[in-house]
């Protein structure tokens, strides 16, 4: 019975919508709906890679997808086992409550931020004139996108996502603790031969669903962060179906580029499965 309700909501919301798919291998029109509307096949599809700007937009979304894997899985790992080494209680759920607070900011509020603090009177320009660097406009072009994407990213989720390390390591068996001082062990063979160990499920698993996320970038926070210098080199797959799917009204056309995302990321998926499974068989998710 405590099963039905969220196996309804996963059904309606999840499993229901999916006949949609269809309108990717269709001409779709509103007026004659999913089922009739004219069958196209492969069309919207083979039409998304004859675009002469097709290998640039996917290339650009590997590019931020892989900087952001890099750089946004390790963090909440690294903070985690720091904060678990942190004697002081206060201290360290102080240093939590601050970690998570940037996870609730809207994504509006952190580009908005960005833009400011990136302009030639920005906090970023004031930093640097500082340390006798020049004032530039860091808004313009794509130099400084990355920086701000990644590293917004990272900001905003380190302290969040550190929270399901921690409690990975708070059912550590404290004994083993005790055997690793008596021992010898310093802090840095705890973490290697104790902590690390605990968590390695919770982290193979986080890598292989981060994994799927390759080609699905923070669509917002790009579109945010464009502007007339860097709109064209900073077009992500997500901005792109955004702008032909929705601005421009074509859903079969933006639907079926969405359905090469998911395509992609399954297969991504089942991949670095596949490769931890050789590795490790018992650290794999299926």
């Amino acid at each position: 019975m405590l099963c039905l309700l969220p196996m309804a909501l996963l059904i309606i919301f999840q499993y229901g919508p999916m006949y949609g798919v269809l309108i990717a291998f269709k001409k779709y029109d509103a007026g004659l709906g999913v089922w009739r509307s004219t069958w196209v096949g492969f069309d919207n599809l083979v039409e998304f890679f004859e675009n002469i700007n097709c290998l640039q937009i996917i290339l650009q979304t590997l590019k931020v997808g892989i900087f952001s894997l890099i750089f946004t899985y390790p963090m909440p790992i690294i903070l985690a086992l720091a904060l678990n080494e942190v004697a002081s209680k206060a201290f360290k759920r102080t240093v939590q409550s601050i970690s998570y607070i940037p996870h609730f900011i809207s994504v509006v509020v952190i580009c908005t931020m960005l833009n400011e603090f990136g302009s030639l009177n920005g906090l970023f320009n004031n930093l640097r004139e500082a340390f006798g660097a020049p004032r530039v406009n860091m808004n313009d072009g794509t130099k400084y996108f990355m920086l701000f994407y990644v590293g917004s990213a990272v900001w905003q989720g380190a302290g969040w996502g550190s929270i399901i390390y921690l409690s990975a390591l708070a059912n550590v068996d404290t004994s083993l603790y005790d055997v690793a001082n008596i021992d010898g062990a310093n802090r840095l063979q705890k973490i290697r031969h104790v902590a690390l160990p605990a968590i390695l499920p919770t982290t193979t698993i986080v890598l292989i669903l981060n994994s799927g996320n390759i080609l699905s970038q923070d669509f917002t926070k790009i579109l945010l962060l464009m502007n007339n210098t860097n709109r064209m080199d900073l077009e992500v797959i997500s901005t792109y179906v955004y702008r032909m799917g929705i601005a421009e009204g074509r859903f079969d056309y933006g639907t079926a580029v969405n359905l090469f995302v998911s395509l992609v990321s399954l297969i991504l998926v089942l991949s670095t499965n596949r490769i931890v499974k050789s590795i490790d068989p018992d650290q794999a998710m299926f």
